[in-house]
């Protein structure tokens, strides 16, 4: 779950456009809460180089961003200032929440939650998420699903080059955990000084949990109705699709 090298890669190839529709799926589940969004203050959870933190300050929400790499939170933080918002951003891992304050709105996009291998890690966060939730707070998130991690990533290739730089992915089908995949994560970046190019090297390891489990996970940590969607909330559930969005909230 450490990105080094690979968060100035990851905000360098990162499909932006992918945030305005994070932001709209928040956006439309915050109207449920009765509040103003100048008063709503939302918790966005492993928010990495900060785009989607950002996006909602700016459509004036209070929020708080937080991520296990320091690596990512450094770009966070200097995205925010040039943007001239006030994001406060907490390195933390999500399992533990503990010293956060409490907010109407707590959000895990891009599918962190799928780099929790073991299921009590998922479960751990589920009860640290509901403890931070005001009453009626809202969390969403979203997850790569089985059909994701076991049909389309594995033999999955991605290969990007530029003037100064190189990035190949390779996934393949995990061992490790029930619908695994790993992923080989390679950069090349040019260093003028040595006039040749620096290696890194990444493994990135995820797994699916299928729709009854964390809906059971959520049940057990005290959330009640739990609303699962597809195509960033805007299309119903269905089981073969590559990702699938949820919303579930605190009395």
């Amino acid at each position: 779950m450490i990105y080094t090298e690979f968060a100035k890669f990851y905000d360098d190839l990162f499909d932006v456009t992918l945030y305005d529709r994070w932001a709209h799926f928040v956006v439309t589940k915050a109207k449920i809460i009765q509040k103003q969004p100048s008063e709503i203050k939302i918790l966005d959870l492993a928010c990495g180089t900060g785009r989607l933190a950002i996006k909602l300050a700016q459509m004036g929400f209070q929020v708080t961003g937080a991520d296990l790499s320091e690596d990512m939170l450094t770009i966070a933080e200097q995205r925010a200032r040039a943007a001239n918002v006030d994001v406060p951003f907490i390195q933390t891992d999500m399992r533990n929440l503990e010293g956060l304050d409490q907010y109407d709105l707590i959000c895990c996009f891009d599918d962190s939650l799928n780099y929790l291998i073991d299921q009590k890690d998922l479960q751990t966060t589920f009860k640290a998420v509901y403890d931070h939730l005001n009453p009626d707070g809202q969390f969403l998130f979203d997850v790569i699903s089985p059909y994701q991690a076991t049909e389309v990533y594995p033999g999955y290739m991605y290969n990007y080059r530029s003037e100064d730089a190189a990035f190949m992915w390779t996934s393949y089908e995990g061992d490790f955990a029930p619908m695994s995949v790993e992923h080989e994560l390679n950069f090349f970046q040019y260093n003028e000084e040595k006039d040749a190019y620096d290696a890194y090297n990444e493994i990135h390891r995820e797994r699916a949990y299928d729709d009854t489990t964390i809906k059971d996970l959520l049940s057990q940590a005290g959330f009640l109705v739990t609303l699962s969607s597809t195509d960033f909330g805007d299309q119903p559930f269905v089981q073969q699709t590559k990702r699938w969005f949820f919303s579930t909230g605190k009395d």
